[in-house]
């Protein structure tokens, strides 16, 4: 078994049932959610809404290799809601796709993966540890109350 760190956060909607739905989800598709953080309220950080996110960290056991994990989680997010982006342009970004042009937007769920046991991995579309978590107290505060 493998233990993963996943960022959940949300700011549309009611942004709790997203998230506990998320975390019922995973725990169904990924594996065992072994512990939790809190929720914590935050400001948008990457671009400017008027809607707060709520977010929270999970730890999880599972099987699944980092590109199984990342394609299902990413299936959670479109479950639940997320959409898919256009650009400009009008080319289709898939829902993988985190922000456009750099830009993040609102959306109903979010979940990142932050560490895979002690694996590096450094692709275009999965990037393990996430690059930006210590950049984030969104994402610190919540993964240091359970690790």
């Amino acid at each position: 078994m493998h233990q993963v760190y996943l960022a959940l956060g949300s700011n549309l909607g009611d942004r709790n049932a997203y998230l506990e739905r998320a975390i019922s989800l995973i725990n169904e598709r990924v594996g065992e959610v072994l512990r939790r953080s809190s929720f914590i309220e935050t400001e948008p950080w990457g671009f400017e809404s008027n809607h707060r996110f709520l977010n929270g960290v999970i730890l999880c056991a599972t099987q699944l290799s980092p590109r199984e994990l990342l394609s299902t989680t990413q299936q959670i997010e479109r479950d639940l809601g997320r959409k898919k982006i256009v650009n400009r342009t009008r080319e289709a970004l898939g829902s993988s796709q985190k922000s456009v042009n750099r830009q993040y937007h609102d959306r109903p769920i979010d979940i990142d993966i932050l560490l895979y046991d002690d694996l590096t991995v450094d692709e275009p579309d999965l990037k393990i540890p996430h690059p930006l978590m210590h950049q984030r107290d969104f994402v610190m505060i919540p993964l240091n109350e359970i690790k």
